[in-house]
Protein backbone atom coordinates (compact mmCIF):
# COMPACT_ATOMS: atom_id res chain seq x y z
CA UNK A 1 0.00 0.00 0.00
CA UNK A 2 1.17 3.52 -0.83
CA UNK A 3 2.19 5.53 2.19
CA UNK A 4 -0.21 8.38 1.05
CA UNK A 5 -2.94 5.97 1.91
CA UNK A 6 -5.08 5.64 5.00
CA UNK A 7 -6.83 2.58 5.78
CA UNK A 8 -9.66 2.37 8.75
CA UNK A 9 -11.26 -0.71 9.93
CA UNK A 10 -14.58 -1.07 11.17
CA UNK A 11 -15.09 -4.61 13.01
CA UNK A 12 -17.42 -6.38 14.47
CA UNK A 13 -21.17 -8.09 14.52
CA UNK A 14 -24.23 -7.77 12.37
CA UNK A 15 -26.76 -5.07 13.65
CA UNK A 16 -23.70 -2.76 15.99
CA UNK A 17 -24.10 0.29 13.64
CA UNK A 18 -20.75 -0.25 11.32
CA UNK A 19 -22.85 0.71 8.50
CA UNK A 20 -23.54 3.96 9.34
CA UNK A 21 -20.69 4.67 11.50
CA UNK A 22 -18.58 3.66 8.54
CA UNK A 23 -19.72 5.74 6.33
CA UNK A 24 -20.16 8.95 8.48
CA UNK A 25 -15.97 8.19 9.71
CA UNK A 26 -15.37 8.08 5.70
CA UNK A 27 -17.10 11.06 5.25
CA UNK A 28 -15.29 13.21 8.10
CA UNK A 29 -12.04 11.77 6.25
CA UNK A 30 -12.84 12.68 3.10
CA UNK A 31 -11.97 9.29 2.65
CA UNK A 32 -14.14 6.34 0.59
CA UNK A 33 -16.76 3.69 2.10
CA UNK A 34 -16.01 -0.05 1.28
CA UNK A 35 -18.90 -2.02 2.23
CA UNK A 36 -16.68 -5.48 2.69
CA UNK A 37 -20.14 -7.30 3.65
CA UNK A 38 -21.71 -6.51 0.53
CA UNK A 39 -18.90 -8.04 -1.23
CA UNK A 40 -20.16 -11.34 0.76
CA UNK A 41 -23.72 -10.93 0.30
CA UNK A 42 -23.51 -10.28 -3.60
CA UNK A 43 -21.48 -14.15 -3.66
CA UNK A 44 -24.19 -15.32 -1.12
CA UNK A 45 -27.39 -14.46 -3.27
CA UNK A 46 -25.41 -15.12 -6.77
CA UNK A 47 -24.29 -18.25 -5.52
CA UNK A 48 -27.34 -19.62 -3.36
CA UNK A 49 -27.46 -22.90 -1.51
CA UNK A 50 -25.31 -24.38 -3.68
CA UNK A 51 -21.29 -22.64 -2.91
CA UNK A 52 -21.05 -24.89 0.09
CA UNK A 53 -20.99 -28.17 -2.43
CA UNK A 54 -18.60 -26.73 -5.43
CA UNK A 55 -15.16 -27.64 -5.42
CA UNK A 56 -12.63 -24.98 -5.48
CA UNK A 57 -12.21 -25.21 -9.15
CA UNK A 58 -15.81 -24.39 -9.51
CA UNK A 59 -16.15 -21.73 -7.16
CA UNK A 60 -13.12 -20.24 -8.79
CA UNK A 61 -14.95 -20.07 -12.06
CA UNK A 62 -17.94 -18.26 -11.06
CA UNK A 63 -15.85 -15.91 -8.90
CA UNK A 64 -13.94 -14.91 -11.90
CA UNK A 65 -16.83 -13.61 -13.62
CA UNK A 66 -17.27 -10.67 -11.11
CA UNK A 67 -15.04 -7.45 -10.58
CA UNK A 68 -15.75 -5.10 -7.86
CA UNK A 69 -14.57 -1.44 -7.73
CA UNK A 70 -14.79 1.70 -5.61
CA UNK A 71 -15.58 4.89 -6.19
CA UNK A 72 -16.75 8.12 -4.13
CA UNK A 73 -16.19 9.52 -0.97
CA UNK A 74 -18.17 9.22 2.46
CA UNK A 75 -21.78 8.73 1.92
CA UNK A 76 -21.67 8.78 -1.54
CA UNK A 77 -19.10 6.13 -2.13
CA UNK A 78 -20.39 3.43 -4.45
CA UNK A 79 -19.91 -0.40 -4.57
CA UNK A 80 -19.98 -1.95 -8.35
CA UNK A 81 -19.82 -5.24 -9.62
CA UNK A 82 -19.24 -6.12 -12.80
CA UNK A 83 -19.65 -1.99 -13.52
CA UNK A 84 -23.19 -2.28 -11.82
CA UNK A 85 -23.41 -0.53 -8.50
CA UNK A 86 -24.47 -2.85 -5.56
CA UNK A 87 -28.28 -1.87 -4.76
CA UNK A 88 -30.78 -3.12 -2.19
CA UNK A 89 -31.83 -6.27 -3.38
CA UNK A 90 -29.03 -8.04 -1.54
CA UNK A 91 -29.86 -6.54 1.93
CA UNK A 92 -32.22 -8.90 3.03
CA UNK A 93 -32.06 -11.77 5.79
CA UNK A 94 -31.89 -14.59 3.42
CA UNK A 95 -29.42 -13.26 1.45
CA UNK A 96 -27.51 -12.51 4.75
CA UNK A 97 -27.39 -15.90 6.35
CA UNK A 98 -26.25 -17.16 2.30
CA UNK A 99 -23.42 -14.48 3.06
CA UNK A 100 -22.20 -16.05 6.28
CA UNK A 101 -22.24 -19.89 5.07
CA UNK A 102 -20.31 -18.39 1.69
CA UNK A 103 -17.84 -16.56 4.31
CA UNK A 104 -16.82 -19.88 5.63
CA UNK A 105 -15.22 -21.08 2.09
CA UNK A 106 -11.75 -20.50 2.09
CA UNK A 107 -11.72 -20.06 -1.72
CA UNK A 108 -14.03 -16.85 -1.49
CA UNK A 109 -12.34 -15.34 1.48
CA UNK A 110 -8.73 -15.56 0.37
CA UNK A 111 -10.24 -14.37 -3.24
CA UNK A 112 -12.25 -10.86 -1.64
CA UNK A 113 -9.30 -10.24 0.71
CA UNK A 114 -6.96 -9.83 -2.54
CA UNK A 115 -9.86 -7.69 -4.16
CA UNK A 116 -10.19 -5.51 -0.56
CA UNK A 117 -6.14 -5.08 -0.63
CA UNK A 118 -6.37 -4.26 -3.81
CA UNK A 119 -8.83 -1.69 -3.86
CA UNK A 120 -7.04 0.01 -0.64
CA UNK A 121 -3.67 0.37 -3.10
CA UNK A 122 -6.20 2.71 -5.18
CA UNK A 123 -7.89 5.27 -2.30
CA UNK A 124 -7.87 5.29 1.29
CA UNK A 125 -10.63 3.64 2.46
CA UNK A 126 -12.54 3.35 5.84
CA UNK A 127 -13.58 -0.72 5.82
CA UNK A 128 -16.10 -2.25 7.26
CA UNK A 129 -16.45 -5.86 8.22
CA UNK A 130 -15.73 -8.99 10.16
CA UNK A 131 -11.97 -9.80 9.93
CA UNK A 132 -10.57 -6.54 8.86
CA UNK A 133 -7.83 -5.87 11.56
CA UNK A 134 -7.43 -9.04 12.34
CA UNK A 135 -6.65 -10.94 8.98
CA UNK A 136 -7.27 -8.65 5.53
CA UNK A 137 -5.54 -5.04 6.76
CA UNK A 138 -3.23 -6.24 9.83
CA UNK A 139 -1.22 -3.22 9.19
CA UNK A 140 -4.10 -0.86 9.31
CA UNK A 141 -3.52 2.98 10.63
CA UNK A 142 -6.28 2.29 12.77
CA UNK A 143 -8.45 -0.47 14.14
CA UNK A 144 -12.23 -0.28 15.46
CA UNK A 145 -14.08 -3.19 17.35
CA UNK A 146 -17.86 -2.20 17.93
CA UNK A 147 -19.89 -4.80 19.95
CA UNK A 148 -23.51 -4.62 21.31
CA UNK A 149 -25.75 -7.58 23.03
CA UNK A 150 -27.58 -9.85 20.69
CA UNK A 151 -31.21 -8.18 21.92
CA UNK A 152 -30.13 -4.15 20.95
CA UNK A 153 -28.80 -5.79 17.82
CA UNK A 154 -31.94 -7.08 17.05
CA UNK A 155 -33.98 -4.37 17.60
CA UNK A 156 -32.02 -1.90 15.91
CA UNK A 157 -32.57 -4.09 12.91
CA UNK A 158 -36.11 -4.44 13.18
CA UNK A 159 -36.59 -0.46 13.14
CA UNK A 160 -34.25 -0.47 10.08
CA UNK A 161 -36.58 -3.12 8.15
CA UNK A 162 -39.03 -1.45 9.23
CA UNK A 163 -38.60 1.40 8.04
CA UNK A 164 -37.51 -0.12 4.58
CA UNK A 165 -41.16 -1.10 4.38
CA UNK A 166 -40.20 -4.93 5.41
CA UNK A 167 -42.71 -6.67 7.85
CA UNK A 168 -40.61 -9.13 9.91
CA UNK A 169 -40.47 -10.37 13.16
CA UNK A 170 -38.15 -9.12 16.58
CA UNK A 171 -37.88 -12.43 18.16
CA UNK A 172 -36.89 -14.08 14.85
CA UNK A 173 -34.26 -11.20 14.11
CA UNK A 174 -32.89 -11.84 17.40
CA UNK A 175 -32.52 -15.06 16.96
CA UNK A 176 -31.06 -14.98 13.45
CA UNK A 177 -28.34 -12.51 14.38
CA UNK A 178 -27.58 -14.90 17.38
CA UNK A 179 -26.88 -17.93 15.09
CA UNK A 180 -25.19 -15.67 12.56
CA UNK A 181 -22.67 -14.95 15.34
CA UNK A 182 -22.32 -18.72 16.14
CA UNK A 183 -21.07 -19.45 12.38
CA UNK A 184 -19.01 -15.64 12.51
CA UNK A 185 -17.34 -16.43 15.81
CA UNK A 186 -16.22 -20.15 15.92
CA UNK A 187 -15.71 -20.79 12.31
CA UNK A 188 -11.94 -21.77 11.34
CA UNK A 189 -11.08 -19.52 8.68
CA UNK A 190 -11.00 -15.78 10.07
CA UNK A 191 -13.46 -15.69 12.76
CA UNK A 192 -14.92 -12.93 13.88
CA UNK A 193 -12.89 -11.65 16.46
CA UNK A 194 -11.00 -8.09 17.75
CA UNK A 195 -7.72 -7.70 16.81
CA UNK A 196 -5.19 -7.69 19.53
CA UNK A 197 -4.36 -3.42 18.65
CA UNK A 198 -8.36 -2.69 17.96
CA UNK A 199 -10.06 -0.25 20.16
CA UNK A 200 -13.39 -1.92 21.27
CA UNK A 201 -16.00 0.35 21.78
CA UNK A 202 -19.70 -1.02 22.91
CA UNK A 203 -22.29 0.54 21.11
CA UNK A 204 -25.04 -1.26 23.24
CA UNK A 205 -25.90 1.91 25.53
CA UNK A 206 -24.68 4.34 23.29
CA UNK A 207 -26.61 6.29 19.87
CA UNK A 208 -25.05 6.92 16.90
CA UNK A 209 -23.60 10.22 17.97
CA UNK A 210 -21.98 9.10 21.04
CA UNK A 211 -20.21 6.23 19.12
CA UNK A 212 -18.88 8.63 16.64
CA UNK A 213 -17.60 10.70 18.99
CA UNK A 214 -15.86 7.80 20.51
CA UNK A 215 -14.09 6.98 16.87
CA UNK A 216 -13.18 10.31 16.07
CA UNK A 217 -11.78 11.11 20.02
CA UNK A 218 -8.91 8.83 18.21
CA UNK A 219 -7.88 10.88 15.10
CA UNK A 220 -5.35 13.49 15.61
Amino acid sequence: MQNNLRVVTLDGPAGVGKTTLAKRVAQELSIAYLDTGAMFRIFGWKFGEAAPGMSEKELDAHIAQYTFSLSGIGFNSVLSVNGTPVGDEIRTEEVAALASSVAKLPVVRDALKRVQREISTQTSLVAEGRDLGSVVFPNAEYKFFLDATAEERGARRFKQLQEMGKPTDLDIIIQQIKERDEQDRTREIAPLVAADDAHIIDTTKLDIDGVFAAIMSFFD
